[in-house]
């Protein structure tokens, strides 16, 4: 028999995990497995003249709520253009209501439910020896009329099951996430997510973890992304992890989701020596509100985390990405915008607001009614309105989140975000709801954006609430346009001074010995070399005592010398000694 294994990603850079799984743990029945992966974006009809190309017998489709709809519809069609074949679906999104999904969709054989490497073996063994199915645990399937429904499967030695990747498949990966797992299950009962669905943590052993790690290694795959729900749920597993990666020679970044309050000192003063974008850290912050974290069952250590993850951040070398979640019981508006001041204030490198979905099987959709919950009837479930939280506040805060994507996740803006926070008292959340306001009656949500039209924005919003600081705002956007993507984005509205000064500063490039006092090993080759790695703008405030202490405003000219490293950019004054003097210009200010 031939089966194709298939399933739906969100995004082209994404792969299946599972998939490469299952193959793995079914390679022993006596079927031709082939695993076909597309993406939502991908044209139905596309899809299905593939999979039956391959002239399968059976059908495993992967279900989660970015795909559900389209793959029910494309398991329908696979039903019409091939009446015979077998579809079985899996993954989290069938696992918890099987009976539903299988009345309202009659071409659907079986469901595997949870964890299903043994069940779907077990299933396949069956179908290829004609032998019976009704023994199989973690498995829903029609006799004659009847639905008989299984509950979902853990896997409780998860050392049995085989690694899923291999050499074969690492060149079609190579632009893609590589996700990997070395445990599963989840400590915490958080009442949003799946893992409070069950209880537990099984851990892959060490030896065989560090054995797949370097087999990623080896393969100089660029990311490689636990999906550990907490990976630090136990000291004697994550830590050696972590010492072993931290002695790696590799370009590898491992991604980790952790719990931070539960770093020790041990942990933390290991974590300032590792090498620098070794480690990625996702931390799920979701709220600061007390009744909430209550009644979500979740408990977080907030002076822990605010210690834990501040010295982190200092130490310069791991990404922190912390996440909240809008719509969680009892907060409302007011209660969000103090979560989202008290992580801000954090500095991560990354914020992601998400919005809470009332997922199958998750706690929070027992309670729904009790929290007046209204939300979508289809995947993905997300949340509209609450009895804290109306569908229109909900509505303003999708708006701030495409707009704090857009300015500070990019990380293109981080002196003049600081600086227009400032002027609105220090309130961050509320700078980002005047700007959410702006952009919709400007009606930017509606539109696409180049890198270069958000500074335009930004010097619009300026003028518009703070009228006279925009010459100030214009300098701030000149900065930090400088300081990214190696200064290759310049708005032609930020006043440059490429026109002026121009003596001075091929006189400072003609002289080698002064140079090297900012750029030791200089050696003029040709002005067009010299662009693409240096540039020297005239600031009219003193930008860099602005950085030393924050707030500080010195109107003063200043010649800033910007290197472009292969990595970084850095930055320095150029002293006016050294930026020459010459007759008849005016230099009192410098």
């Amino acid at each position: 028999m031939k089966v194709v294994l298939s399933t739906l990603n969100a995004k082209y850079i994404h792969s299946s995990l599972a998939l490469k799984y299952l193959k793995m743990a079914c390679n022993i029945v006596n079927s031709e497995i082939v695993v076909k992966e597309y993406t939502i974006n991908n044209d139905l009809l596309v899809i299905l003249s593939d999979i039956y190309s391959e002239k399968p017998d059976i059908i495993g489709l992967s279900c989660y709520i970015w795909n559900i709809d389209m793959t029910l519809k494309l398991a329908g069609l696979l039903k019409k253009v091939l009446p015979k074949v077998v579809i079985i679906l899996g993954g989290p999104e069938v696992s918890y209501d099987p009976l539903d999904v299988m009345k309202r969709n009659i071409g659907i054989d079986y469901v595997v439910q949870g964890e299903g490497e043994d069940t779907l073996r077990a299933l396949l063994t069956a179908l290829t020896s004609n032998t019976t199915i009704h023994t199989i645990e973690g498995l829903s399937f029609r006799q004659k009329e009847e639905i008989i429904v299984g509950k979902p499967q853990i896997i409780g030695i998860i050392n049995t099951i085989p690694f899923p990747y291999r050499d074969s498949d690492m060149e079609q990966l190579k632009d893609k996430i590589i996700y990997y797992e070395s445990a599963r299950g989840c400590p915490f009962s958080c009442q949003y997510c799946l893992s409070s669905a069950s209880s537990g943590v099984r851990f892959l052993n060490l030896d065989r973890v560090y054995k797949e790690l370097e087999f990623f290694i080896r393969h100089n795959v660029r990311q490689v992304k636990f999906v550990d729900r907490t990976f630090n749920a136990k000291k004697e597993h994550y830590l050696p992890i972590l010492r072993f990666l931290a002695t790696q020679d590799c370009r590898t970044n491992f991604h980790f989701e952790i719990a931070v309050d539960l770093l020790d000192d041990e942990v933390l003063t290991f974590l300032k020596d590792v090498p620098v974008g070794r480690f990625q850290f996702e931390i799920g912050i979701q709220s600061t509100y007390e009744p909430t974290l209550n009644k979500i069952s979740r408990h977080n250590n907030w002076s822990k985390i605010v210690e834990n993850v501040t010295g982190i951040i200092s130490n310069q070398n791991i990404h922190v990405h912390l996440d909240l979640i809008v719509g969680l019981p009892y907060e409302g508006y007011m209660q969000f915008e103090q979560s989202f001041n008290d992580v801000y204030q954090l500095g991560p490198h990354m914020l992601q607001i998400g919005f809470l979905k009332m997922l199958k099987g998750a706690g929070l959709r027992n309670i729904a009614n009790e929290c007046g919950y209204v939300f979508l009837d289809e995947a993905p479930y997300e949340v509209l309105s609450n009895d804290s939280l109306t569908y229109g506040e909900v509505r303003k805060l999708k708006i701030v989140e495409e707009v704090f994507n857009q300015v500070y996740n990019t990380g293109r803006f981080k002196y003049t975000l600081d600086f227009l926070i400032r002027l609105h008292g220090g309130n961050a959340f509320r700078f980002y709801h005047d700007l959410s306001t702006y952009w919709e009656e400007e009606q930017l949500h509606l539109v696409a954006h180049s890198n270069k039209s958000i500074f335009k924005y930004l010097l619009d919003f300026c003028s518009i609430h703070h009228e006279k600081e925009i010459s100030v705002c214009q300098e701030f956007l000149k900065f930090d346009a400088l300081m990214s993507e190696k200064g290759t984005i310049q708005p032609e509205f930020l006043s440059w001074n490429q026109d002026q000064w121009i003596e001075e500063k091929n006189e400072f490039w003609r002289n080698a010995n002064v140079v090297r006092n900012y750029i030791p090993d200089y050696i003029f080759t040709t002005w067009r070399d010299l662009k693409k790695k240096y540039r020297i703008e005239v600031f009219s405030i003193d930008l860099l005592e602005y950085i030393k202490q924050p707030g500080k405003i010195s109107y003063k000219k200043k010649p800033i010398l910007f290197s472009y490293g292969q990595d970084n950019t850095q930055y320095q004054y150029i002293a006016c000694d050294d930026f020459k003097k010459i007759e008849g210009r005016d230099y009192h200010a410098l």
